[in-house]
């Protein structure tokens, strides 16, 4: 409601009889019009506790993997801190003279991973090693005075004021620093070293027999002081060079211990060191991880497993893997693309109420609505299914919904046992191809995956080629890579793999059995008369008699017995490429794969991999794609008077050349708002454009200024020059 009027006055509204909006949920934008709110509130549900599940092993097996470099790190700031607490007077008389213990912690090139290591090596110091732990960020300390008010703001926590003139009185920490600290402090070192002496010695003073904080419980005393630079390399080398020198005069008086967070390589330190200042650190070298490694675990245990129903198609798992290898080698980034895999599933297919563990997808199966049914008919594996059977059944399955719904539960049954039997065969052929020359069917798991996703991988050249030279192997590898296989199926525990494990087993006695005798029948020929190369062509011949001779040493050689290690490698062979052709199909073969399989990789693309150019320039063509307003459609090549005023300008800048003049972009810009705004200009208006107008153009020039398509040029003032060719 709203009213005018050329005086001051007070109106009254009546309040509106309508209810409030109520505030949208996460789980409402799952539902739309052709969805019912119940099924689309399931979706939702399913989506999150599927979610829940995947975090949750997410975050340990992260946990897992950092374990190692964390417990070096907390050992190393223990032994360091040995000395202080052994000698509370002197903490560097064990040590060389003004010395800081500093870790080198190599993260890697992942930067976007590292917050979350800082994150938990920061609570794990605090749990159980010192309460006094500063994180510094390089964007937070330019200065050497803003590095130093940081470290005291998170130590002490309270204002510190950088004004050196300040009140003596007020600056300095007296007795009750410790419990209630003043308002401002001097920022410098000193300040921080009295506050730590007070701390200390009000901690030695209390009682031992009153209840301490849990957080303290376990804190030895004079527990250290521990700065994390997270990101060295972007730190100003002045400004840290600075603060090390002046940490280093107060070592006899502060336990400090640096941690240097380094993406690229140690070499960094010297490079933003000094000697004078290196030499002021007793540095000691940390490698992490990598993240090629930590991306094959992750991949290993959410993606190539039956415990999470949801799986990602071949070419979404390139577009994830794609991202990670050329743009950031985030694992972090990898886990959030496999999240929002999760959500477009459930959010864009309607049958992902399927998507959950066996039990429970067989009973929700039976209790499908009628939409659900003919949504059911429409998947193209289902239509490829129904094709396949006989004329009465392709009846009942078009007709009937309850029929459709105990089909639907056996082939729900079959789509879980083939992933129980999909993933161990496919560990099994990565172990006996990952070692071979060349990697034929790829080095990493993932890449063998892919290629089983898209296509029958018995039909590839690369399979070919590998079972060739798994054809070559000698005893020792191939038994080893069975024992492998054998490994595999052992842990897995497949029923329906049980008579494959068995015929394994059998092969890998037989091989073993094999004993020097039988080995030393392997060169022997069919008959049991070696044939040598050089005993038919001792004698003098001619070249017909010559080249008889060869023809029956290659005939000879061909027909030449195998031995029995050949025989059994090749009968162990032919059952690995039996169980591949068994059990590695491509999903779209299973019916009902769309269930769990997220395959729009083109819309995964869209969200992950952006292209600004495009969509700034889509956005200037054409506001109607992303402002949905009706009244911005328009036909391509014309300029709409409603659009927004750096759309109009921006059009009209397509239609100039490489200088555009100001004047009469001005005046075109004019003609077309006032043609919005339903005025007409007449000869004397058209002169004297209005102010409000030629403010609103100034500011549209200025943003296509700062996008990158205009700059101001010195060939003509009341020009500007143009960046950029083409509209599209």
């Amino acid at each position: 409601m709203s009213t005018s009027s050329v005086s001051k006055g007070c109106f009254v509204f009546k309040p509106s009889s309508k209810k409030r909006k109520r505030p949208l949920t996460a789980g409402d934008y799952f539902h739309n019009s052709q969805d019912d709110t119940e099924t689309s509130k399931l979706r939702f549900q399913l989506c999150q506790s599927l979610w829940e599940e995947m975090k949750l092993k997410t975050e340990l097996l992260q946990d897992n993997l950092n374990k190692k470099i964390l417990d070096s790190l907390l050992e190393f700031v223990r032994n360091s801190t040995a000395s202080f607490q052994s000698s509370t007077d002197d903490w560097a008389s064990r040590m060389r003279s003004d010395e800081i213990p500093t870790a080198a912690l190599v993260l890697g090139v992942n930067v976007p991973d590292h917050d979350m290591t800082f994150q938990s090596l920061s609570d794990l110091l605090q749990q159980s090693v010192t309460p006094f732990v500063v994180s510094l960020q390089s964007k937070e300390c330019s200065a050497l005075m803003h590095l130093v008010q940081k470290v005291l703001v998170q130590l002490m926590g309270c204002g510190v004021s950088v004004d050196d003139e300040e009140d003596e009185e007020e600056s300095q920490p007296g007795p009750r620093g410790a419990d209630q600290p003043p308002k401002r402090w001097r920022c410098s070192l000193a300040t921080l070293c009295d506050w730590y002496q007070t701390v200390q010695k009000k901690a030695a003073s209390s009682s031992p027999s009153k209840k301490r904080s849990s957080s303290s419980a376990d804190f030895r005393p004079n527990p250290p002081i521990v700065v994390i630079f997270k990101d060295l390399e972007s730190f100003n080398p002045k400004v840290l060079q600075d603060f090390i020198i002046i940490c280093s005069q107060y070592i006899r008086k502060l336990p400090l211990i640096f941690i240097f967070g380094i993406a690229t390589s140690p070499i960094t330190i010297r490079r933003m060191l000094p000697h004078s200042v290196s030499a002021l650190l007793c540095i000691e070298l940390f490698q992490s991880l990598s993240c090629t490694e930590h991306l094959a675990t992750v991949i290993d245990k959410l993606v190539l497993t039956k415990k999470f129903p949801f799986k990602l198609s071949g070419k979404v798992l390139q577009v994830l893997v794609g991202i990670f290898l050329y743009h950031d080698f985030s694992v972090r980034n990898f886990i959030k693309g496999l999240q929002l895999s999760l959500l477009e599933h459930f959010h864009s297919q309607p049958l992902s109420v399927l998507c959950c563990h066996k039990q429970e997808a067989l009973t929700r199966a039976q209790q499908l609505r009628h939409e659900d049914c003919e949504a059911i008919r429409q998947l193209p594996s289902f239509m490829r299914y129904v094709e396949s059977q006989e004329p009465q059944e392709q009846v009942k399955l078009l007709t009937s919904d309850q029929h459709v719904k105990d089909v639907c539960q056996k082939l729900l049954k079959e789509l879980h046992h083939y992933h129980k039997q999909y993933y161990p065969v496919l560990r099994c052929l990565h172990a006996l191809t990952s070692s071979l020359p060349k990697h034929p069917l790829g080095k990493q798991i993932r890449e063998l995956h892919v290629t089983c996703l898209e296509r029958n991988v018995w039909e590839c050249e690369e399979y070919g080629a590998a079972f060739q030279l798994l054809r070559m192997l000698a005893k020792d590898d191939l038994v080893a890579a069975l024992q492998k296989c054998i490994d595999i199926l052992t842990s897995a525990k497949p029923k329906e793999l049980q008579d494959a494990l068995q015929h394994l087993q059998d092969f890998s006695r037989r091989f073993e059995q094999l004993d020097n005798g039988s080995a030393a029948d392997e060169g022997t020929a069919e008959g049991g008369e070696d044939v040598s190369p050089s005993k038919g062509l001792q004698k003098k011949t001619d070249l017909f008699h010559l080249q008889k001779t060869l023809l029956e040493m290659r005939e000879t050689r061909r027909t030449k017995k195998l031995s029995r290690f050949e025989v059994l490698r090749n009968k162990a062979l032919d059952f690995m490429e039996s169980l591949v052709k068994k059990h590695l199909v491509p999903p779209e073969s299973q019916t009902l794969f769309e269930v769990c399989y997220f395959s729009a990789s083109g819309t995964l693309r869209r969200h992950l991999n952006a292209t600004p150019r495009t969509s700034i320039q889509t956005a200037l063509n054409n506001p109607y794609c992303y402002l949905q307003n009706e009244a911005l459609k328009s036909d391509r090549g014309v300029i709409s008077n409603a659009a927004p005023d750096i759309c109009i300008v921006y059009k009209l800048h397509l239609e100039c050349g490489r200088l555009i003049n100001l004047y009469d972009w001005l005046e075109a810009f004019a003609t077309v708002v006032t043609a919005a705004e339903g005025e007409e200009l007449d000869s004397a208006e058209a002169a004297k454009v209005d102010e409000v107008k030629h403010a609103r153009f100034i500011r549209a020039v200025s943003e296509l200024e700062f996008l990158g398509f205009v700059k101001p040029t010195k060939q003509k003032t009341d020009h500007v020059a143009r960046l950029t060719w083409g509209g599209c």
